[in-house]
């Protein structure tokens, strides 16, 4: 087999840094706070997973400290919203950086949480009402600061679009959720066909 070998920190010697492609695909996490003045933010993250059973755990890492960061530290909450293969234009939307109310920017209706302030995307088939557990800076393997910042969440609500739940399991592939690739543009969905089942060891 033939290898090619890098040290990130000299540089990956390609056309595009393959560390994204090989994670992946990722989950996004499609993260809504309000501000300390009740001004609302929509933004994509793509590092972003699930971290824990009990309690229900989410994360999403922020390169720099951003809008949604500093909306999270100072509400001490955030939903997370599915993001699907018919919501994928409007979600790509609210990636702007410009200082404007996302939802309406990509034309995406809000809808009122139950347990948090924070609002929710009313098109997402599910959506996670979270309370902010920590918020860490990240940092190298010599201590030094990232400049990015790691935002974790307790999951206090969840809804579900019950055309989602068969027999009342959960069906992945029915949400036809969207996952980040590498690349600039690259994105994959989920297909039963791609199904295949293993039962862990006793």
């Amino acid at each position: 087999m033939s290898e090619h070998f890098y040290r990130p920190a000299d540089g990956h010697r390609l056309p595009h840094d393959p560390f994204n492609s090989i994670v992946a695909p990722r989950p996004i996490g499609w993260i809504a706070t309000l501000d300390g003045q009740g001004r609302r933010n929509l933004a994509p993250y793509s590092f972003f997973n699930a971290l824990n059973y009990t309690p229900p755990l989410v994360g999403f890492s922020s390169n720099g400290w951003k809008g949604t960061v500093a909306n999270a530290e100072a509400t001490r909450e955030f939903t997370w919203n599915l993001a699907t293969r018919s919501l994928a234009e409007q979600m790509n939307a609210t990636s702007t950086t410009e200082d404007v109310d996302e939802f309406e920017a990509a034309g995406l209706e809000a809808v009122a949480s139950l347990e948090v302030e924070a609002p929710r995307v009313a098109a997402a088939p599910v959506s996670f009402e979270c309370r902010v557990t920590q918020i860490i800076e990240l940092q190298t393997a010599g201590g030094e600061a990232s400049g990015s910042w790691f935002t974790v969440g307790e999951v206090v609500g969840v809804h579900i679009d019950e055309d989602l739940l068969v027999d009342g399991i959960y069906d992945t592939a029915r949400a036809q959720p969207i996952l980040r690739a590498g690349g600039p543009t690259a994105y994959f969905g989920i297909d039963t066909s791609t199904r295949f089942d293993m039962r862990r060891p006793q």
